[in-house]
């Protein structure tokens, strides 16, 4: 004869147990029931607060299997008294890092951007969150067949495009250009710098500014001139690449544009 528990609920029906997970800051969970994902970032009496990566909050109840974690089922509960708070994890974009996160499949969407030195400065400050996201970025080697490139890609609800462009100021080649793409899924966005080298701020380099090179004089090589480096721009570049450490590197013109063009590639 079976046996049963005292209240009466059969042994296989019964929820199995799921681990009691400390909310420490900075541990990633997902609410089931709206499927926000985000960090913890204060735990207070019956309730938990989460940041996800656009820095959106949440306040959610302590409940019983109320949240998951990888995938699995966990409550929640508070941190144990005098335990030392950890800081959040942050990637060099300044996002929520999200712990042993496997790449994303990646999404028909794409992010081009002008050449190979763009796509190494945003890879470098946001690869953790490209990845996440499962976005793609590639580079163009110039931006003067936008157009065409925009029309074989084809944009389209679930596979938007966004294009980054050095110097989008009015009046310049480069807005002529990104004007005449009216595709309701593609988003082309630009700083106003020369080159992306200017994107870097001074201060991360040790100089002063970037220097001004006149109008029709290579503007890399003049650049390394001005400043005393060798005249050879590939080196000239890894020595700019190596003294990027996170967003705090770069000019807010620069993070501004990168940002605008991965919400339009992920949220729908």
């Amino acid at each position: 004869m079976r046996q049963y528990s005292p209240d009466l609920t059969p042994p296989w029906k019964k929820p199995a147990p799921v681990p009691e997970v400390p909310a420490d800051p900075g541990l990633v969970v997902e609410e089931p029931a709206t499927g926000f994902c985000g960090a913890v970032i204060r735990c207070e009496a019956g309730t938990v607060t989460l940041e996800d990566r656009f820095g959106k909050h949440r306040v959610f109840p302590l409940e019983p299997r109320g949240f998951l974690l990888e995938g699995r089922p966990v409550t929640l509960v508070r941190p144990a008294a005098g335990r030392a708070p950890a800081r959040p994890a942050r990637t060099a974009s300044g996002s929520l890092a999200v712990p042993e996160a496997r790449a994303r499949v990646a999404r028909a969407g794409r992010i081009y951007v002008e050449g190979r030195h763009d796509a190494e400065l945003v890879e470098k400050v946001w690869g953790d969150d490209l990845r996440v996201e499962g976005v793609v970025v590639e580079y163009l080697s110039g931006i003067d067949d936008l157009p065409a490139v925009v029309e074989e890609f084809a944009p389209g609800p679930d596979a938007r495009l966004g294009v980054l462009v050095d110097h989008l100021v009015p009046g310049s080649k480069e807005s002529r250009i990104a004007e005449s793409v009216t595709s309701a899924h593609a988003l082309v966005v630009g700083h106003p710098f020369i080159d992306v080298w200017e994107a870097v701020k001074p201060a991360a380099l040790g100089i002063d500014g970037w220097p001004r090179v006149p109008r029709g004089e290579d503007w890399k090589t003049g650049v390394c001139r001005r400043l005393g480096w060798e005249e050879n721009t590939g080196a000239a570049w890894q020595r700019i690449l190596s003294a990027v450490h996170s967003y705090k590197d770069l000019e807010p013109a620069l993070l501004g544009c990168v940002e605008r063009l991965i919400d339009h590639v992920t949220v729908p």
